[in-house]
């Protein structure tokens, strides 16, 4: 099955930048669409960037010019880079992939902490 783990986590001062990493294993059919979500305490789990096996990209509207996602196509790693961040993006950022069309079952790495202070 699949595999993930996330990494590059930390503390910050808002404005700060960081850059989270996800390392994938397993067929390569079941990670075509790969994505990071966040959850913060007391708070749904939601999406903050999809990338899909087109390359296409998706993002939510709070994180929009502020975050990049990428994947290196030589060692499939994802990459998140956050920029100017925020107090109110601190979470667990997890990492997540699925199959084709970005459907089928969720597979979720066990998270990496993203806190930013003001």
């Amino acid at each position: 099955q699949v595999q993930l783990v996330e990494s590059g986590g930390g503390s910050v001062q808002s404005g700060g930048s960081l850059r989270l990493s996800c390392e994938a294993s397993g067929p390569t059919y079941l990670r075509s669409c790969m994505s990071w979500f966040r959850q913060a305490p007391g708070k749904d789990r939601q999406a903050v960037a999809t990338i899909d096996s087109d390359e296409s990209t998706k993002y939510a509207d709070s994180v929009k010019g502020r975050f990049i996602i990428s994947q290196d196509k030589d060692t499939e790693i994802l990459y998140l880079q956050m920029d100017s961040l925020e107090p109110e993006d601190t979470a667990m950022y997890y990492c997540a992939a699925r199959g084709r069309l970005c459907r089928g079952t969720i597979y979720w790495g066990q998270g990496t902490q993203v806190t930013v202070s003001s």
